[in-house]
C-alpha cells in the first residue's frame, strides 16, 4: 500500500465523450445557451429582489439564496467543461479537480436543505400566519440561511477529506465531464467501503430527510387549504406555494430518474443524463418563478410601467374575503412592515400579504 501511494497524480484527464467529437460540439452549443440563460435569469431574480423593497421578505430572501446556489453550482464546472469540449487534451490539475468536486458536492447538498427551509417558510406563512413575523424574522432567516450553507459545505469537506485520503495508484483518467465524486472514487485502488457507507448516510440525511420535511409541510398546508370553503380561496392559497412545489418536483424528480433508472448499456448515455441534470435543472428555477409571478409581481409591474400599489391593494381586498374564517387578516396600513426586511413606511411584501403579519388586527 505504501508503494501505491508513491505515484503522485498531479493532473487528471477528463474523458468526456471520447471519440464522439460531433456530439460534443452539439453539447457545447446547448450547454453554452442553457448556462447563459441560467446565469442571466438567476442574476435578474437576485437583482430584482435586492432593488425592489417590496420583495425584501423571507420568501424572496430564500429565493435569492436558491438563485445564487444555481449560479455557483453550474459555474463550478460548466465553464471549464465548455473549454474542454474545444480542446484535444482535456486535463485538470489535482487542486482544480479537488476544488471542483468539493464545490459541486457542497452546493448540491446545500440546495437539498434550502428547499426544506423554503417549505417551512410556506408552512409558517399559511398555517401560522399570525406568528409569521415572530417565527420568520430577518435575524432568524439569516441564521437559517447560514446553517443551510454551512451544512452543505461541511458535508462536502468531510467527503473530500475521506475521498482524497484513498490510494489511487497513479490512476488519472476520470470517465466523466468533470470531477464528480462517484467518478473519482472509481479511480481508487483501495477499500472504498467506508466511503460508500459515509456517502449513503449523508445522502439519506441531506436528501431524504429534507424531502420528508417538505412532504410533511405540504401535508399541513393542504389540510389548512382544504378548510377554505371557496374555490377562489383554494387557488389563492395554492398560488403562494406552487412555484416552490414545482421546483421540488423537478429537483427530486431528476435525481430519482438518475439514480433509480436501469443502468444504460452505453455509459456515455449516463454521463449525458448527469450533465443535463447539472445544467438544465438550475436554469428552470428562474423560469418557474417568473411564470408564477408574471400576473401580479410588483417587480414585473415596475418593469412594465404599471403602478404596483393599485394591483396589491386590489389583491388584498380580494383575498381578505376568501380567508376570514381562518383569521387571515390583511394589512391596509402602509406604516406596517416586516421586521428586519422592510423599513417602516413601505408596503409589506405582496406575496406575504396573503398572510397576516402577527400583531395586526384586521378590519
Amino acid at each position: 500500500m505504501a508503494g501505491a501511494n508513491e505515484t503522485a497524480v498531479t493532473e487528471y484527464v477528463l474523458l468526456g465523450l471520447h471519440g464522439h467529437h460531433n456530439i460534443e460540439m452539439v453539447l457545447f452549443v446547448l450547454c453554452l445557451g442553457i448556462y447563459s440563460v441560467n446565469v442571466l435569469g438567476n442574476a435578474l431574480l437576485i437583482g430584482l429582489n435586492m432593488l425592489n423593497p417590496r420583495l425584501q421578505c423571507p420568501m424572496y430572501f430564500f429565493l435569492s439564496n436558491l438563485s445564487l446556489l444555481d449560479i455557483c453550482g453550474t459555474s463550478s464546472f460548466v465553464p471549464f467543461m465548455l473549454v474542454n469540449f474545444l480542446e484535444a487534451q482535456r486535463t485538470i490539475s489535482f487542486p482544480g479537480c479537488a476544488l471542483q468536486m468539493y464545490l459541486t458536492l457542497a452546493l448540491g447538498s446545500t440546495e437539498c436543505v434550502l428547499l426544506a427551509v423554503m417549505a417551512y417558510d410556506r408552512y409558517v406563512a399559511i398555517c401560522q400566519p399570525l406568528r409569521y413575523p415572530e417565527l420568520m424574522s430577518g435575524q432568524t432567516c439569516v441564521r437559517m440561511a447560514v446553517l443551510t450553507w454551512g451544512t452543505g459545505f461541511a458535508n462536502s469537506l468531510l467527503q473530500s477529506i475521506v475521498t482524497w485520503s484513498l490510494p489511487f495508484c497513479g490512476h488519472h483518467v476520470i470517465n466523466h465531464f468533470f470531477c464528480e465524486i462517484l467518478a473519482v472514487l472509481k479511480l481508487a485502488c483501495g477499500d472504498i467501503s467506508l466511503n460508500a457507507l459515509l456517502l449513503m448516510v449523508t445522502v439519506a440525511v441531506l436528501s431524504l430527510a429534507p424531502l420528508l420535511l417538505i412532504c410533511m409541510s405540504y401535508i399541513f398546508i393542504l389540510n389548512a387549504i382544504l378548510r377554505v370553503p371557496s374555490a377562489a380561496g383554494w387557488r389563492k392559497a395554492f398560488s403562494t406555494c406552487s412555484a416552490h412545489l414545482t421546483v421540488v418536483v423537478v429537483f427530486y424528480g431528476t435525481i430519482s430518474f438518475m439514480y433509480f433508472k436501469p443502468k444504460a448499456k452505453d455509459p456515455d448515455l449516463d454521463k449525458i443524463i448527469a450533465l443535463f441534470y447539472g445544467v438544465v435543472t438550475p436554469s428552470l428555477n428562474p423560469i418557474i418563478y417568473s411564470l408564477r409571478n408574471a400576473e401580479h409581481s410588483p417587480a414585473q409591474m415596475l418593469l412594465l410601467g404599471r403602478r404596483p400599489e393599485a394591483r396589491v391593494a386590489e389583491l388584498l381586498e380580494d383575498l381578505a374575503t376568501q380567508f376570514p374564517q381562518n383569521g387571515l387578516h390583511f394589512l391596509r396600513n402602509d406604516a406596517m412592515s416586516w421586521e428586519g426586511f422592510v423599513s417602516p413606511g413601505r408596503n409589506p411584501c405582496p406575496q406575504e400579504g396573503l398572510h397576516a403579519p402577527g400583531g395586526t388586527a384586521g378590519p
